[in-house]
């Protein structure tokens, strides 16, 4: 069966991107990349050494041309600061695909989605391929679409706290009224949580600090990598109906 993954016209073979940030080392962040599977990385334009050659960097363990990396605006709180940012890794690496977020509180780390839209809308026209962290509120998830995103990233719960997916309702109904790709972005903590996210139809996951903060980051990151196939899997295959009474599984003809 095909099963194309495809963001801004780019196909990607794994349905689950990986974050690089809270990892121990550079060393330890390309272990887990590679056990995860990944074609794409996020990276924190405003944290993470990329250009600096005096200093360690990303890409001295992560080939950037094996291995996509997606720019992203981590720890920006408005929109001149988001905008800055993606600018700058354009003239940095030539990046176009980036991932924005904009946060609106320091404590939820909740994205704004004033400045979230605002700030997508003019990428957009920048000619930039923008993929959004947003709220799981589909009324916002929509006008995004509208403005141009190129994908849809709903919070499963707030960055970094491992809740879960905490609405799932409101995660299908983005799903299902969603043009472009649906990844499932934040508050991911354990494999199950991945594949759930796959199983309401999404197009994939974004992980980091389930995997990071994990006591052996290596293993739960293959451990993540299979849980976003069977989630897909069990997708595309069609659980079967839910009943309300028991149904037995062997026949109730020619019983001796």
């Amino acid at each position: 069966m095909k099963d194309d993954f495809t963001i801004g016209k780019k196909k990607f073979k794994s349905r689950l991107i990986v974050g690089t940030g809270k990892y121990k080392s550079f060393q330890q962040t390309a272990e887990a990349i590679k056990a995860s599977g990944t074609d794409m990385v996020t990276v924190a334009v405003r944290r993470v050494n990329i250009t600096d050659k005096k200093e360690p960097t990303l890409m001295d363990y992560i080939d950037p041309k094996k291995i996509i990396y997606l720019p992203n605006t981590a720890g920006c709180f408005n929109s001149h600061d988001a905008l800055r940012t993606l600018r700058l890794a354009r003239e940095m690496g030539g990046w176009k695909l980036v991932k924005l977020e904009v946060l609106g509180n320091k404590k939820t780390l909740y994205p704004n989605m004033i400045e979230t839209i605002k700030s997508t809308e003019i990428l957009v026209k920048e000619g930039f391929k923008v993929m959004v962290y947003c709220t799981d509120d589909p009324i916002m998830s929509k006008r995004l679409e509208d403005v141009g995103a190129s994908s849809i990233m709903p919070l499963a719960a707030p960055i970094g706290s491992g809740l879960g997916i905490q609405n799932k309702i409101n995660i299908k109904i983005i799903k299902e009224q969603s043009k472009v790709p649906v990844i499932v972005d934040a508050g991911v903590g354990e494999a199950s949580d991945a594949t759930i996210a796959m199983e309401l139809g999404c197009d994939g996951v974004l992980i980091n600090s389930a995997i990071a903060e994990a006591k052996n980051p290596i293993l739960m990151a293959k451990a993540m990598k299979f849980a976003v196939m069977a989630g897909r899997k069990s997708y595309l295959a069609g659980r079967m109906k839910k009943r309300e009474f028991g149904n037995p599984s062997s026949p109730k003809e020619n019983i001796i």
